[in-house]
C-alpha cells in the first residue's frame, strides 16, 4: 500500500514537473481566491469588532435623557414650558420604574481650573452618582477607583479622571492616584485614572477629556439646582421603548405635561445605535460573501479546467495504461489527487498570507479613526469553508473527466491525437 501511494506521488510530482506554468498559474488562482475570500471577512470582521467595541465605549446599551420642551397644551398650561429635571427624579425613577436597571444623574460644568504644581489647564467637570461608572464604562486603572456611595453621601472632594486629562496634567508614565489637584482653587484627591478606550460616541466630548466627582460636592460646591442629563441602562429582556414610555408617563404626571408630547424628553438610546450598526454589517457580510463566491467561482473554473485539459492531453497515455492492466480505479485516483493537491496547496497558502497580512496589520501603529481597520481577524469558518468548497469544486473537476477517460477504449486512446 505504501509502495503504491509513492508511486502516485511520484507520478502526481513528475506531473507538476512537466507542467509548471499550467500547475502555478492554476495555484495561484486558487491562492488568490482563498487570499480574497479570508481578507474580505477579515477586514469586515475587524471593522465591526472595532466599531462595535467603539459604540461600547460610552457603556452597554446606555441611554441618556434630557428635560425637553413642551409643544402642547396640557391642562390648561400652554405650550413652551421648559422642563428641569432635579436630584429627587432619580429617587423616583428607583421608586417607580423597576424595569430600570441603574440610573444616575449627571451636573456639568465646562473650564474648570484645574492646577497640579505649576500646572494649570482648563476642563469639563461632571459630578454624578455612584452609579455612573457601571453605566458609562468608566473603569479605573490599576490601584485606582471610582466614586463609592461614601464619596457621595459625604460630599468628599475625591476626582476621578480621563485618562487624556491625566496624560495632559502629569504626562506619560506617573500614577497620580493619591495626589491633590485643585479645581478652581479646592483641593481634590484624585482617586482613579480611566483605563483608555475606544469610543465613537458622546454627548459631551470624549470620556477621556474630562474629569468626575461625587454629585453632591459638585452641588455643594457650585449650587446648580438642576441635572442637565439622567443616564441609565434598562434589565436584561426588557425593551427600552417600554421604559421611555413609563418615563414619558411619570414626569408628564410630574411636570404637567402629555405623556405623548414627544418633544418634552429627548431620548438617545445607544442600544438602538448598535442595533442598526449591526444590521448595516450583516448587509456588509451578505455583499462580502457575494464577491467572494464569485472569487471562489472563478479559482473553481481555474482547476475544472486545469484537470479537463490535463486529462485531454493524457488520452493516449491513459490508454497505454489501460492496455498494460491498469485499474480504472487507479486512473481516478491518480486525477483526484492532482486535483486535490492543487486545492489544497491553493488554500493553504492563501491562508497563510492572510494570516501575515492580518498579523502586519495588528503591528501597525495606527490611530484616530484608521485605528478601526488596525485589527482585521481571520473568521476561520469562512476560511475553512473556503478551502472545502474549493477542494469539492477540485474533486468534481478531476472526478468526473477521469471517470469518462478511465472507460476509454484503449485502442480509441492510442489512436487519439
Amino acid at each position: 500500500m505504501l509502495y503504491k501511494l509513492m508511486l502516485f506521488l511520484k507520478l502526481i510530482f513528475r506531473e507538476f514537473k512537466a507542467q509548471k506554468l499550467r500547475m502555478a498559474l492554476t495555484v495561484l488562482a486558487i491562492t488568490w481566491g482563498t487570499l480574497s475570500i479570508t481578507l474580505l471577512m477579515a477586514f469586515s470582521v475587524g471593522l465591526e469588532n472595532q466599531m462595535l467595541k467603539a459604540t461600547a465605549g460610552m457603556g452597554d446599551r446606555v441611554v441618556v435623557i434630557w428635560a425637553g420642551q413642551t409643544t402642547k397644551v396640557f391642562e390648561g398650561l400652554p405650550p413652551g414650558r421648559r422642563l428641569h429635571f432635579r436630584d429627587e427624579d432619580i429617587e423616583l425613577i428607583n421608586e417607580r420604574i423597576p424595569d430600570i436597571e441603574k440610573v444616575s444623574g449627571e451636573y456639568m460644568r465646562w473650564d474648570i481650573t484645574v492646577e497640579w504644581g505649576h500646572k494649570q489647564i482648563n476642563k469639563m467637570v461632571s459630578g454624578v452618582y455612584p452609579e455612573f461608572g457601571e453605566i458609562r464604562a468608566h473603569y479605573a486603572q490599576a490601584g485606582g477607583r471610582f466614586i463609592n456611595q461614601i464619596d457621595y453621601d459625604h460630599k468628599k472632594r475625591v476626582v476621578f479622571l480621563g485618562d487624556g486629562v491625566a496624560k495632559e496634567l502629569f504626562g506619560e508614565n506617573y500614577s497620580p492616584v493619591g495626589e491633590t489637584i485643585y479645581l478652581n482653587g479646592s483641593p481634590f484627591t484624585v482617586i482613579g485614572i480611566m483605563i483608555h478606550k475606544n469610543q465613537n460616541s458622546n454627548y459631551h466630548g470624549s470620556d477621556s477629556d474630562y474629569m468626575v466627582i461625587p454629585a453632591t460636592t459638585f452641588v455643594t460646591m457650585y449650587g446648580d439646582p438642576y441635572l442637565d442629563n439622567i443616564v441609565y441602562t434598562v434589565k436584561d429582556g426588557i425593551s427600552s421603548k417600554s421604559v421611555e414610555r413609563q418615563l414619558f408617563e411619570l414626569f408628564g404626571g410630574k411636570y404637567r405635561f402629555d405623556p405623548d408630547d414627544s418633544n418634552a424628553l429627548w431620548i438617545w438610546d445607544t442600544g438602538e445605535q448598535a442595533d442598526t450598526m449591526r444590521k448595516v454589517f450583516f448587509g456588509i457580510k451578505i455583499f462580502m460573501w457575494f464577491i467572494g463566491g464569485m472569487t471562489l467561482l472563478i479559482a473553481g473554473v481555474g482547476v475544472a479546467n486545469i484537470m479537463y485539459v490535463a486529462i485531454r492531453e493524457k488520452t493516449r497515455e491513459i490508454g497505454t495504461k489501460i492496455a498494460l492492466g491498469a485499474r480504472k480505479g487507479h486512473i481516478i485516483f491518480q486525477f483526484m489527487i492532482e486535483a486535490l493537491t492543487i486545492a489544497f496547496t491553493g488554500g493553504a497558502l492563501g491562508i497563510i498570507i492572510s494570516l501575515i497580512i492580518c498579523k502586519l496589520f495588528w503591528l501597525l501603529p495606527m490611530e484616530g479613526d484608521l485605528e478601526l481597520l488596525s485589527r482585521p481577524t481571520i473568521n476561520w469558518p469562512v476560511a475553512l469553508i473556503t478551502v472545502a468548497t474549493l477542494s469539492l469544486i477540485g474533486f468534481f473537476a478531476g472526478f468526473f473527466p477521469a471517470r469518462k477517460a478511465a472507460t476509454i477504449n484503449p485502442v480509441e486512446a492510442l489512436r487519439y491525437e
